[in-house]
């Protein structure tokens, strides 16, 4: 068989008999999954886009002329069929629990010291990652073939979104037959920035509502009962956690590192290894610096406990564990001055108001307007033009007033009074 061709097109697909065309299916599902990891997960493909194309509609062909040989962990299978009319219920085999935040490097440093108590040592194994803002998720695979996803829900059950995950190239239907086969792991759906910025864009120029922020926009993403139109929108997938892999040799996050990679699992290229208060400290300092640089947002770091020994003599609260914390950091914000005020008018005949800023730098980039939301949180913060306000970027994207330095005014400032009519057609607003 010759990849890249279409020597076994569609009209070949109906000469073949059920035997020849099984064994085709294997070939091109096996070739279709590790173009997908070379592409998707390891950045180097080694055939053309066109060409994968040939290959997937080869296998489409032969799986509708024999529908038995369609599997559930089908390369085709990536966008999923109809749409569902709700979501079932799947129970947690190992509860999914909230960690504990802190803002502050002295309750960090208190919270290790807890951890060298309960323990008795003062040296005490820890490995901090970035906290990757998205939507927590636990996938098991069974066998080497994804079962399912789950979303956290209220931590004992959640929604089964395997059919939206299926859309998400980085995430494998069927695992590397030399790796581990059976587990279950948690991680972090998640929009990447420039997808976020680009479906944005989409919506601007298709006059729709702009989403508030990557993790945001992922939540409403995953809830959507139709995959097709899920598939659309530019979701990945992180690996950070375990939930269960029962037979395995797994004793430490570290050793959970190196089931993610066995498996070929996507999970975060920054690892830091700390053993002391100063270690931590030194690590979400480093951590701040080098996220800006991530394809997705964070918002703060996860500390954890390495060893699971030390883990399970640590326990935990009714909500969180003792051996783990997430330090968020701090928005960054700056001051500048609204010049005026536009309405910008949605597909739908939203109006929204949008303020015309001062340029400032802030968070990586020159900002020049930023989202009021609705003129009832106009009314609220008693935002005015001319005034001198406080900008943060809401998840870092999209630029949005927090306060105004009222303190400043000149009594020059003017209110923004809601429109009577439509800036566009001029009719009247209801």
């Amino acid at each position: 068989f010759r990849i890249g061709t279409s020597r076994f097109a569609a009209n070949q697909s109906i000469a073949m008999t059920h035997a020849e065309a099984a064994d085709r299916a294997v070939f091109l599902s096996a070739e279709l999954h590790r173009h997908n990891r070379l592409y998707y997960v390891e950045a180097r493909p080694v055939i053309s886009d066109k060409d994968f194309d040939v290959l997937l509609r080869e296998l489409q062909d032969i799986e509708a002329r024999f529908p038995d040989l369609l599997t559930p962990d089908s390369p085709t299978q990536r966008v999923g069929g109809a749409a569902l009319e709700g979501f079932t219920q799947i129970r947690h085999a190992v509860p999914m629990m909230s960690l504990d935040n802190t803002y502050s490097e002295e309750e960090l440093t208190a919270f290790f010291a807890r951890v060298q108590k309960g323990l008795g040592r003062e040296q005490v194994a820890c490995v901090i990652e970035p906290k990757v803002d998205g939507v927590a998720i636990s996938v098991r695979y069974e066998n080497g073939m994804l079962k399912h996803g789950v979303t956290r829900g209220d931590g004992t059950t959640g929604d089964d979104v395997t059919n939206n995950l299926k859309t998400i190239n980085t995430l494998p239907l069927r695992l590397p037959k030399d790796g581990p086969q059976t587990f279950e792991v948690r991680g972090e759906v998640f929009m990447p920035k420039a997808g976020f910025a680009k479906l944005n864009q989409e919506r601007e120029e298709a006059g729709e509502s702009l989403f508030a922020n990557p993790r945001n926009s992922t939540a409403g993403t995953l809830k959507l009962l139709d995959p097709k139109i899920v598939a659309k929108r530019p979701l990945d997938i992180v690996f950070y956690g375990l939930a269960d892999a029962s037979g395995l040799p797994i004793e430490s996050q570290n050793d959970v590192r190196k089931l993610l990679e066995a498996a070929g699992l996507p999970k975060s290229n920054l690892l830091w290894q700390a053993d002391s208060a100063e270690g931590l400290l030194k690590a979400i300092r480093e951590l701040d610096e080098q996220r800006k640089a991530l394809p997705y947002e964070t918002d703060g770091a996860v500390i954890k406990v390495n060893a699971f020994t030390d883990q399970r003599e640590l326990g935990v609260t009714s909500k969180a564990p003792r051996w783990a914390i997430a330090y968020k950091y701090q928005p960054e914000q700056a001051e500048t001055k609204i010049l005026a005020v536009d309405i910008q008018v949605g597909r739908t005949g939203a109006l929204t108001p949008v303020a015309r800023l001062e340029p400032v730098f802030v968070s990586g980039s020159t900002v020049s307007n930023a989202t009021l939301h609705n003129f009832e949180e106009i009314e609220r913060k008693d935002i005015r033009v001319g005034d001198r306000v406080i900008i943060e970027k809401a998840g870092e994207i999209i630029p949005a007033v927090v306060s105004v330095k009222t303190e400043k005014r000149d009594g020059s400032e003017q209110l923004i009074v809601p429109p009577t009519h439509c800036p566009v057609c001029g009719t009247g607003v209801h």
